[in-house]
């Protein structure tokens, strides 16, 4: 019998049982929509960090304060802190091109009449500091201009909070208040992508530490290894020096030092561990649908244990009969799995759609070989679910199963 046959003779009998048909491929479809979204979102967001990365740099290194890696904005956490003469001593360090310290602090800031409370940024504003700021994607402006060194009460802005914080937008020239204090707005960001950097305000270094009281603490220190140094290993010798210097043994270091590659990996560590639990989650939902298919199959074969014995008395083998089986198996797994991939890849949207409203950098990924994968994984899903009906099936004997009723 023709390989078409065997279809013909599966579609036909699938669409038969309507309603029993499609309850069952729910099951699929459940389970790969969910596998597919989840997949394709990870795989989006880590092309976003592999993004971010280059944003970042290859070269920079990030000195935080606590034994755990908190982020530029993350040192409110702690209890313990960096310095301004850290960071100088940092400077000092063969291998070491620049090192920025950053103050930051999350404090209320006034547009109009509307009040929130938003992290500011304190950054150095002299030229070497400016010209290292300018290297980093993550700070580039979209409108208006960078710090010069003579600035005083002026604010950049990230582009969150420019056009989405407030009722109204800021543009370059209006007024915000930081606490007591009026600065005018001179630059705002481009959108990053990242959430954090599009939701600050950066202001000069002096101003911010008048406004805070905080005339030593640093928040954290950004520093930029010299070209043809190894980062890896620029950054080991940060660690020593700076653990010697503030009298604190190994492997109790309160402070946390990382190149951005390392930081990366670690966000991108954490990502598929979840997107992996996730995804196994998911698949609960196919393991159910593969149970669903095989009792469909067992009560199709039943219901068709006339149609077999028939069909073996007139010559059909069992391998015919296993294979017509099998087909019908599959072709619930691949229909399942291809009304799956396009909801999944839905819910991915809405997902990305959603996230980037809300100012993250999310976006999906549809790389053929999603496509592919989801599609066959069902497709042996169903087959694999339908073996031992259609084995059954394909051991009947043509005298008992003409018999049945």
């Amino acid at each position: 019998m023709a390989l078409q046959k065997y279809f013909e003779i599966a579609i036909k009998s699938l669409t038969e049982r309507g309603l029993r048909s499609w309850l069952t491929i729910i099951g699929i479809i459940i389970g790969v929509a969910a596998i597919v979204s989840l997949i394709s979102i990870g795989q989006g967001m880590q092309e976003v960090i592999d993004e971010q990365f280059k944003k970042v740099g290859a070269n920079r290194i990030i000195i935080s304060p606590g034994g755990i890696f908190f982020g530029p904005l993350g040192s409110e956490l702690v209890s313990a802190q960096l310095t301004k003469d850290d960071a100088d001593f940092i400077k000092k360090i063969r291998g070491v091109e620049a090192a920025i310290g950053v103050v930051t602090k999350t404090i209320q800031v006034r547009f109009d009449d509307e009040t929130k409370t938003l992290s500011i940024f304190g950054v150095p504003t002299d030229s070497e500091a400016i010209a290292q700021i300018k290297t980093i994607g993550f700070f580039e402006i979209e409108k208006g201009r960078e710090f010069t060194q003579s600035d005083r009460y002026v604010a950049i802005l990230g582009n969150i909070i420019a056009y989405d914080t407030f009722e109204k937008n800021i543009t370059t020239g209006k007024k915000i208040r930081i606490e007591d204090e009026t600065f005018t707005v001179v630059g705002i960001q481009k959108r990053a992508g990242t959430g954090i950097h599009d939701m600050i305000i950066r202001i000069p270094e002096d101003v911010a530490r008048a406004l805070f009281d905080e005339p030593e603490m640093v928040s954290t220190i950004f520093a930029t290894a010299k070209e043809g140094f190894d980062v890896g290993e620029v950054a080991e010798d940060i660690k020593v020096k700076l653990r010697k210097k503030r009298d604190v043994k190994e492997g109790e270091e309160d402070f946390t030092v990382q190149t951005a590659e390392q930081s990366i990996e670690s966000f991108k560590t954490i990502l598929g561990v979840v997107q992996t639990v996730l995804a196994g989650i998911a698949a609960i939902s196919l393991l159910v649908g593969g149970v669903g298919i095989m009792t469909t199959m067992y009560t199709s074969v039943i219901e068709r244990t006339n149609e077999i014995g028939l069909m073996k008395a007139v010559g059909a083998k069992n391998s015919n009969i296993l294979l017509l089986f099998l087909i019908e198996s599959g072709l619930i797994g691949i229909v399942g799995g291809g009304l799956g991939l396009l909801i999944g890849f839905g819910m991915a949207k809405i997902a990305e759609i959603i996230a980037q409203a809300f100012g993250v950098g999310l976006r999906i990924s549809t790389n053929i070989w999603i496509i592919l994968g989801a599609l066959l994984f069902a497709f042996i899903v169903g087959s694999v679910s339908g073996f031992v009906p259609a084995r059954t099936a394909s051991k009947m004997k043509p005298v008992d199963a003409l018999r049945a009723k």
